[in-house]
């Protein structure tokens, strides 16, 4: 039995424990992807994960036990890093389109080859900081793993999300002290379950005011 089969079985297994129906070409797409930066991975670094189906669950796994808490269809994924979560969840979700900020130049470069190598028409890349945006669109769902601390992203959050929108902050511990949160909004502490990870997961949820 091929690497690559026990890849999918172990994709398709840890979708449907999620709730998420993943067809065949789905989920050969997300394994491509994980193809494409594990090869990048030997001389940029992306990611610490290196055996392949370490991958399926510490990567693909890990980013879609949030896609429940998305909302669509614009995503701002913050810090996106090597896609994480949002080329991911744009490639799980239908109908929805992601933008992926980083600063970096080298993750930057093997996002934008990523979507253009594997034809993923409903992502963006785009380099730069949260605090490099200026005038930025309204998003229904910001989302950041571990990226940013979690005052940094309630602070910025009023300028990014949409009315009704949702800022999902993914952790490891629950949050022990809780930021300020501004007027309007509500942030609540989320649980996430993985399958077949280690240790706890959360997502610190925040959701801004429905608007007039």
């Amino acid at each position: 039995m091929s690497a690559g089969t026990d890849a999918d079985r172990v994709l398709a297994r840890g979708a449907g424990a999620l709730g998420l129906e993943l067809d065949a070409g789905r989920r050969a797409l997300l394994l491509d992807y994980l193809a494409l930066l594990a090869r990048w991975n030997r001389a940029y670094n992306l990611t610490a994960v290196r055996d392949p189906a370490e991958m399926v669950v510490r990567h693909l796994l890990d980013c879609l036990a949030v896609a429940p808490l998305v909302r669509g269809p614009a995503l701002l994924d913050v810090g996106s890093g090597a896609g994480l979560p949002g080329l991911v969840l744009a490639v799980a979700l239908p109908g929805l389109h992601a933008t992926l900020l980083d600063p970096s130049l080298k993750r930057t470069r093997f996002l934008t080859h990523a979507v253009h190598s594997l034809a993923i028409g409903t992502v963006s890349v785009r380099r730069g900081r949260l605090e490099d945006v200026i005038a930025p669109p309204r998003y229904d769902t910001v989302v950041s793993r571990a990226t940013l601390k979690l005052d940094a992203l309630v602070a910025a959050a009023p300028a990014l999300l949409a009315p009704a929108g949702r800022l999902v902050a993914m952790l490891g511990k629950a949050p022990e002290a809780v930021p300020a949160i501004p007027p309007g909004f509500h942030l609540d502490t989320v649980p996430l379950r993985v399958p077949g990870a280690a240790g706890p997961r959360h997502a610190a949820l925040m959701t801004a005011p429905a608007g007039p």
